[in-house]
């Protein structure tokens, strides 16, 4: 658990960007802490999103709703920055949902802070940009996940690159994730348990 903001400055720069002793003091006088219980809302379907969000301890979720049901489009937990990037670059309501799935500490990087301090410093000019490229190039990568690898292959890179989801994340969630059924992620988790292929209907979508 990283205890003062300057603690989690330290660990933004680590994962995303190397800082000067002056750029961490810049980035954790910009971190505000945020706590939400599970359930909680971050962030309502509508509203702007005005913030970049620094998971310090828990876990949450992004989702909207499509044809009446509710579909996961990203988890996020330690360690990690989430916010909804069109809301966020346009400063226009968002179509996304975030909500916390376990007991959350978030430390959130107002919009509007981070433009006038870029402004002035160029060390979160860069912090900036790392931020945005780590996001899109995640976000293109989930994509090509969906679009060219079938239920067991996107099961398996989720397992590869981010365990804790299917660790701590509700199974109907990591489904949706995934873009499969419930069923059909059951039958590819006990296939992958026991080292087999799937043979069902692998890419049906919820």
């Amino acid at each position: 658990m990283l205890n003062t903001p300057r603690d989690v400055a330290r660990e933004i720069a680590r994962l995303y960007c190397k800082l000067s002793p002056m750029g961490i003091d810049s980035l954790s006088q910009m971190l505000v802490p945020m706590k939400f219980q599970k359930g909680d809302v971050v962030l309502p379907e509508g509203e702007i999103c005005k913030a970049m969000f620094f998971v310090e301890r828990g876990m949450v979720r992004q989702f909207y709703y499509k044809n009446g049901k509710d579909v996961t489009e990203h988890i996020s937990f330690e360690g990690r920055i989430v916010f909804c990037i069109e809301s966020f670059l346009k400063q226009e309501p968002s179509r996304l949902i975030v909500e916390a799935l376990e007991n959350t500490i978030l430390y959130a990087l107002p919009y509007e802070v981070w433009h006038m301090t870029m402004l002035q410093n160029q060390e979160m000019e860069l912090l900036y940009r790392k931020i945005l490229e780590h996001a899109l190039i995640s976000s293109q990568e989930h994509a090509d996940s969906q679009r060219f690898e079938n239920a067991a292959e996107r099961y398996a890179r989720l397992m590869a690159t981010k365990p804790e989801i299917v660790l701590r994340a509700p199974m109907l969630h990591i489904a949706s994730l995934l873009q499969m059924t419930p069923e059909t992620l059951s039958r590819v988790r006990s296939c992958s348990a026991n080292g087999k292929q799937v043979t069902t209907d692998n890419n049906k979508k919820p």
